[in-house]
């Protein structure tokens, strides 16, 4: 289903990608065979994105509490992040998709970690679409390695020192959180940027999420008031208090 003129599309998109492990389950399947599925979907999602005119998407693929599940499982991801850079990679430059993976590497392989360093300069030249891949990440995490940066470097810790010290400080904070999965929580997701976000949760499994689930879910985006702590009536007209810019300085 595309997207009528009509509807306001959000510019940076954000996802948990839940629900991998229980598609699998109710099939009989092993967990990573969910996680397979779930970077084809993940695949959709990006050209659907691209589709409907999304400059950014962002996605939670592994968490800093991901570790804590079993070893077979996490061996499994990172065998699959492996495979999935030497199928998406290709096709995602093809397609104009800038990649930027956000975490911390320091736990990863030097395998993985030169996986990821290649895939982000062989795509460093496109702009149709920004995909933040965020891999052993955690909101929590983000927030403490902006504020060692800042107190490594001197400077005083504000909000817009933080802001420009966080791992997505590249593109604007995501105007639409979406969780797929049932869970009515972000997991430690984007916990600094996520602060004026509109939320969304959808009842269906991550591989099961298709393009007219993302449709419905960014006409409900389409359908809220934003109102940045202001209050409609400023909305509705300009000149009632000051108008506030969501831009992210570079």
């Amino acid at each position: 289903m595309a997207q009528t003129s009509s509807t306001a599309v959000p510019h940076h998109l954000a996802i948990v990608m839940d629900g991998n492990g229980r598609w699998a389950n109710k099939r009989f399947l092993p967990r990573v065979a969910g996680h397979k599925q779930g970077v084809d979907s993940l695949s959709r999602c990006v050209q659907a994105c691209i589709t409907r005119g999304i400059a950014v998407l962002t996605v939670f693929a592994f968490s800093s509490e991901n570790w804590n599940r079993p070893d077979e499982e996490v061996s499994g991801l990172m065998e699959l992040l492996v495979l999935a850079l030497s199928r998406e990679v290709p096709r995602l430059k093809a397609n104009g998709v800038r990649l930027y993976f956000v975490g911390d590497r320091a736990r990863l392989s030097d395998k993985v970690q030169a996986g990821l360093e290649r895939a982000e300069l062989s795509t460093a030249e496109n702009q149709r679409l920004v995909l933040n891949v965020c891999f052993n990440y955690g909101g929590r995490w983000d927030i403490a390695q902006a504020a060692q940066k800042l107190a490594s470097s001197g400077q005083a810790v504000t909000e817009i020192a933080l802001d420009r010290a966080m791992a997505l400080a590249h593109v604007p904070d995501p105007d639409l959180v979406i969780r797929t999965g049932g869970e009515f929580r972000i997991s430690n997701f984007l916990l600094w940027q996520a602060a004026y976000s509109e939320l969304y949760f959808s009842d269906k499994l991550w591989p099961d999420f298709d393009e007219a689930a993302l449709d419905e879910a960014i006409a409900v985006y389409s359908s809220r008031e934003r109102r940045f702590g202001q209050t409609s009536a400023q909305l509705r007209d300009p000149s009632d208090g000051p108008q506030i810019k969501h831009v992210k300085v570079a």
